[in-house]
């Protein structure tokens, strides 16, 4: 934990990347943490809500998650843990929710998110005992930046089809994005690191100008605000171990490797510094994570796409950012007035913003190719790739009994799947030309 106090100070110059073992001056690295806290809260929020968590619990967990995540890589990794997606099915399934309010049977499918976290954490040690070079036979430039952009194709829908109910809505969408490119390319110094907060922020006075002044669309809301408590204790839950849920639950592990995987691929690519013998550990920093936050009533955890975007946009790597988005927090998750004052950012600004943020990480697997010199002259690349994009961006899924795997799993493993199932094939120079 000597890193703690150990970063590197580095001071602000136009195009510089922070690396992780960097930091800005304090209070920039506390405003760049809470710009990776507006990053995640809306997903970290609405996954216990699809499942009838208490997502003060779920905020509360991806603080200590990230802290345990942080631990577990020795602060190398900058990453933040909240709620997976992945469980929401399976979770739903195990649970009989009806989905509107509390889950009134959480204690079995918390149950099986503590032994899913399990499975990760076990993988994570066998992936530390054994080593990683298998990973860069299974996993080459073409494949990794394949799994990195198809995590944010897949999420590219979200937005688009659910955060833009209106006409007015998706102007404001359109809105957002451009007030985010706007500071990206012309602000400069802080400002311009700041790009997603100072954009959000602008985009939210335009739409309080539109809505509650001239009425063109939904008003902003500050009731909840006013009505909620500064202070209040979380709604914990204890699992229950049935053999069952555990069953059903347990193979979301897949996802959660897949995706962890895809992200230390992507923050290497972005920094340029090989992270492989950090997979182990991150495997296993998630997997306690989701084990300390399922004892407790929590949500599973995995490592945010978001977040991956903002550093992309940003190019601060700095793992001192996380801590503070961690602290944060944990202190929104003991305080719902907080919690309720960043629900008032409009659905469509969120959207504009996740709109910024899922392109970045698309563009970041196309980074990976373009580095690496990835062929697509070389007709096995070239369907290695096509093929997965597809999958994952169309949310191309299987189900096996109960278990279902999404796009993303899909995605990744198809690609891994078909690259070595190809390997042994002829490169095809006749279809270089093509």
């Amino acid at each position: 934990m000597k890193l703690l106090t150990d970063w590197q100070l580095v001071t602000v110059r136009p195009g510089q990347v922070v690396a992780p073992d960097q930091r800005l001056a304090w209070p920039q690295t506390v405003v760049l943490g809470l710009q990776h806290v507006i990053a995640m809260f809306g997903a970290t929020v609405l996954a216990p809500l699809l499942m009838g968590f208490d997502p003060n619990l779920a905020i509360l967990m991806s603080g200590i998650g990230t802290l345990i995540f942080f631990v577990a890589v020795g602060g190398r990794v900058p990453s933040y843990l909240g709620s997976s997606f992945a469980f929401i099915g399976v979770v739903i399934a195990a649970s009989g929710y009806a989905g509107q309010g509390a889950n009134p049977n959480l204690a079995g499918a918390l149950g099986g998110i503590v032994a899913c976290g399990a499975v990760v954490a076990l993988i994570g040690l066998a992936v530390t005992a054994v080593g990683t070079r298998w990973i860069e036979a299974l996993m080459p430039p073409v494949v990794t930046g394949t799994v990195v952009a198809v995590i944010g194709l897949n999420l590219a829908a979200v937005p688009i089809k659910n955060m833009a109910p209106t006409a007015f809505d998706a102007w404001m969408q359109a809105a957002t994005f451009i007030s985010v490119a706007l500071v990206a390319v012309y602000a400069r110094g802080m400002v311009q690191r700041l790009l997603i907060l100072v954009g959000l922020l602008i985009a939210s006075a335009v739409y309080a100008l539109l809505a509650n002044g001239f009425g063109l669309g939904k008003p902003i809301d500050f009731s909840g605000v006013a009505a909620a408590a500064w202070f209040g204790v979380p709604t914990f839950a204890a699992p229950v171990f049935e053999a069952n849920a555990m069953l059903l639950i347990a193979p979301v592990a897949l996802v959660l490797v897949a995706e962890n995987l895809g992200h230390i691929k992507a923050v290497a690519a972005m920094t340029g510094r090989n992270l492989d013998g950090f997979i182990g550990r991150a495997f296993i920093g998630d997997g306690v994570a989701t084990m300390v936050s399922g004892s407790a009533g929590g949500t599973g955890m995995t490592t945010y796409a978001e977040n991956i975007g903002v550093m992309a946009a940003t190019r601060v790597y700095s793992t001192a950012m996380f801590v503070v988005a961690a602290a944060v927090a944990i202190v929104l998750g003991f305080s719902p007035k907080f919690g309720a004052l960043i629900q008032t950012i409009p659905l469509a600004v969120m959207g504009g913003v996740s709109i910024v943020v899922f392109g970045l990480i698309t563009v970041a697997g196309a980074k990976i190719w373009v580095e690496n010199k990835v062929d697509f002259g070389d007709s096995r690349n070239l369907i290695v790739a096509a093929i997965p994009l597809v999958l994952g961006t169309g949310d191309y899924t299987l189900k096996f009994g109960a278990f279902t795997l999404g796009g993303i799993g899909t995605a990744t493993f198809g690609a891994i799947l078909l690259h070595l199932l190809l390997s042994g094939g002829r490169h095809g120079a006749t279809e270089r030309g093509h």
